[in-house]
């Protein structure tokens, strides 16, 4: 342990100065700050483009003021002062370089304007060079800062070397994650206060020296003080990438230690039995595997063999037989005498597993003997248990589960609760894994005489370097063919904004499918037309999509109102679906639209994943600007399932350029979920990657970017697999496993054992 970093700030910054961090960024100790780096870094000799601000963010930029006015305001007392600022020196105009004319860059201007801004109209006078920090907003079409921080760069008071002229103006600015109360240059100084206060000599540096020598690494310390106060830019390049290659470290070595306590459990071998159920299923098998389908199963087949636990992810785009793949899983582990448990994340995704897996095991599903063939039975049977059945259907379930008469559970949450217990718990199955968290993962585990082997799938397709940072601990499968019969899935961004009168085509649109006998999804943000953005339980905004005030969200209930009053709906059986609805009434409504009697359903994004109406070959999805594009991605993939084309129009009110349209442009251009999970990963800056977070906001990983550094991730798990095999418990490399235990507190922690 390190007293030095784990110190409270107030010891070393004061308690003022710590008061304002705690609040505004929620750091209480030494170390916390320190870790708190710079995102970027500014040159004073150099102005910030003005064209490249992104609308609606803070922002920290140079620029030069142009001229400054005050006025009085018309509707109240008081003044605003307008500042107009530019990125350019002066040097603009048409140039005479090397014989050729040369039409320099046009200078970007930006409009500042301060209510009340004395202290502006004094100090921002024309000439002067300053930095600017608040949120880039539009107003009459033109970008522009309302009531920002500003420093005079020319007289800073704050700047090291400030005596120097020419090593001041050499010298990187720092620039923070800043909020609206606590601009960038304020956190700099009080870093700059902790940088003189604190022991840094003290620190432990939990990089082994080999690895250290290796790599040409900076001190521990000294990386710290250059990342924070560099008089080069080289200098905060240095110690930038010798901290990024330490999170990598420490991150894989956290990963590589678990795999490690997961190698070391013993499980119970699942062997395949010749002539049990999973043999007469495939041979009953009304199609034929694709080939990565049969490559993915024998992988699994091996690993169920094994005595020591199966952890694999599973991923494949939506539509590719992941299924499938899993069912012959589970019939291998009921043909050796155990049982399988499949967790879904919603009642209607658990509804639609257990009644496709009997489904598509046919005569083989029935009420039978735990084993199939090997227990001396020919058929597996197929239990449903949510917590909304009805009590005796529930306590039938309890007792097939925990007496091993059923050999295939599926359920959601329900199946953790404290009175369900299984016979003989072999495989665990989970569907859609990031809708659940360790708490869930670990309480089905704890029902299990041994460890019991784990298959977590996903339609979400996961970048290979995320997969490596992320899901480090288990290993991964990729379905990345469709079955044959799949049809393709034309996307379309409806943007109402620019063409208003498609608004009715929309509809009629959707009377030509159910006209040609087909059906019709319509997905709504939000359920009632009160909620103001009130989402139905675990169907929230995906992290990054924020309310916009003034502007009505499309509801379930307030489209299902509408429809019954277009007129080129007229006679449409329509109805709705939403979380909050009564168990059963979701249930008869999903029969309903299933079976063809509905034509027309109305629903949040209870439908996103595992529901499967093959006739059903248009989807819209109105104020689609609300959703993510993984979820967008699931949602479509709806549609075109039973070998009829499938067409899904993304419907948005927004202007066109809104940050918001880039999503749904990434979706319409494509239906790869390779290519848009990278783009949805730029566009999110990858978030809160190792925390509750799923994107937007403020990363849990500091300085390593996974899509960027996907050679410092690989190397850095090089390097932990070796030190982890050498040195499971790190017992000679306290620093390092100190360091782990810091790195992940408990929610990353929970995160990271997702698998």
């Amino acid at each position: 342990m390190n007293a030095e970093l784990d110190l409270a700030l107030e010891r070393r910054i004061g308690k003022r100065s710590a008061a304002v961090i705690e609040k505004h960024l929620g750091i209480t100790t030494v170390e916390g700050l320190l870790n708190y780096f710079p995102r970027r870094y500014l040159t004073r000799g150099e102005l910030t483009p003005i064209s490249g601000l992104p609308l609606d963010e803070e922002v920290t930029l140079i620029a030069r003021v142009l001229s400054s006015s005050t006025r009085h305001m018309q509707a109240r007392r008081g003044t605003i002062t307008d500042v107009i600022v530019s990125d350019d020196d002066g040097q603009q105009g048409l140039r005479l370089v090397g014989g050729q004319d040369y039409h320099g860059k046009v200078p970007g201007t930006l409009k500042i304007s301060f209510f009340n801004g004395y202290k502006a109209k004094a100090e921002l006078l024309q000439g002067r060079r300053a930095l600017f920090s608040g949120k880039v907003t539009r107003f009459k079409g033109q970008l522009g800062l309302t009531n920002p921080d500003f420093l005079i760069l020319d007289e800073d008071p704050f700047a090291p070397g400030s005596d120097d002229p020419e090593k001041l103006a050499a010298m990187p600015i720092p620039v923070y994650p800043a909020t609206a109360k606590l601009p960038s240059w304020k956190i700099q100084k009080v870093i700059a206060t902790l940088l003189e206060t604190a022991d840094l000599g003290s620190m432990a540096d939990p990089l082994p020296p080999a690895v250290a020598d290796r790599e040409g690494f900076l001190p521990v310390a000294h990386a710290y003080r250059l990342i924070h106060a560099p008089e080069t830019a080289s200098d905060w390049k240095r110690a930038r990438d010798r901290l990024r290659y330490q999170e990598a470290l420490v991150l894989q070595s956290a990963l590589a230690r678990r795999r490690a306590q997961l190698a070391a459990e013993e499980a119970t071998a699942r062997r395949p039995v010749n002539d049990g159920i999973l043999s007469a299923f495939d041979q009953n098998l009304p199609f034929t595997l694709t080939a990565g389908q049969a490559a993915v199963g024998k992988t699994l087949a091996t690993e169920l063999a094994q005595d020591t636990p199966m952890n694999r992810l599973l991923q494949g785009e939506v539509g590719s037989g992941k299924t499938v793949v899993a069912l012959r899983a589970m019939l291998q582990v009921v043909d050796s005498g155990g049982q399988a448990a499949l967790l879904a994340p919603t009642e209607v995704l658990a509804a639609q597993h257990y009644d496709s897996i009997r489904r598509t095991l046919g005569p083989l599903s029935s009420d039978g003997l735990l084993g199939g063939l090997a227990g001396g039975g020919s058929s597996v049977q197929v239990t449903l248990l949510t917590g909304s059945m009805p009590t005796a259907a529930r306590k039938q379930a309890l007792l097939d589960a925990a007496s091993g008469t059923a050999g295939i559970i599926v359920g959601t949450h329900a199946l953790l609760s404290d009175n369900v217990s299984f016979y003989d718990l072999g495989l665990i199955v989970v569907d859609e894994q990031h809708r659940f968290g360790v708490e869930q993962r670990d309480a089905l585990r704890a029902k299990a005489r041994k460890p019991p082997h784990l298959l977590v799938m996903t339609a979400t397709p996961i970048p290979r370097t995320v997969a490596m940072t992320v899901f480090g601990d288990l290993e991964t499968s990729t379905l990345d063919e469709l079955p044959k019969g799949r049809a393709p899935i034309a996307t379309h961004l409806v943007g109402l904004a620019e063409n208003p009168a498609w608004a009715g085509r929309i509809w009629a649109r959707a009377r030509e499918e159910i006209d040609a006998g087909h059906q019709v999804y319509v997905v709504c943000p939000k359920i009632g037309t009160d909620d103001d953005g009130d989402f139905s339980p675990g169907e929230a905004a995906p992290p990054g999509v924020e309310a916009e005030e003034g502007r009505e969200l499309a509801s379930v209930t307030g489209v299902v109102d509408y429809l019954l009053a277009e007129p080129s709906l007229a006679g449409v059986a329509l109805a709705p679906l939403h979380g909050r609805q009564d168990p059963e009434l979701k249930t008869d409504t999903m029969a309903g639209f299933t079976a063809n009697r509905i034509k027309l359903l109305v629903s949040t994004t209870v439908i996103e994943v595992g529901v499967d109406v093959r006739n059903a070959t248009l989807m819209v999805i109105l104020d689609a600007d609300r959703f993510g594009i993984s979820q967008l991605h699931q949602l479509r993939g709806r549609v075109g399932r039973g070998g009829l084309p499938g067409t899904c129009l993304l419907v948005t009110a927004l202007e066109p350029g809104h940050p918001s349209r880039r999503r749904l442009e990434a979706v319409a251009a494509t239906t790869d979920g390779f290519v848009l999970s990278q783009e949805d990963l730029k566009l999110r800056r990858e978030g809160d990657i190792l925390g509750a977070s799923q994107s937007g906001g403020r990363s849990t990983l500091k300085l390593l970017r996974v899509l960027e550094h996907e050679d410092i991730i690989a190397r850095a798990r090089e390097d932990a697999q070796t030190i982890v095999g050498q040195d499971p418990l790190l017992s000679a490399h306290p620093e390092l496993a100190d360091a782990i235990e810091k790195y992940l507190n408990p929610e990353k922690e929970a995160f990271l054992e997702r698998g």
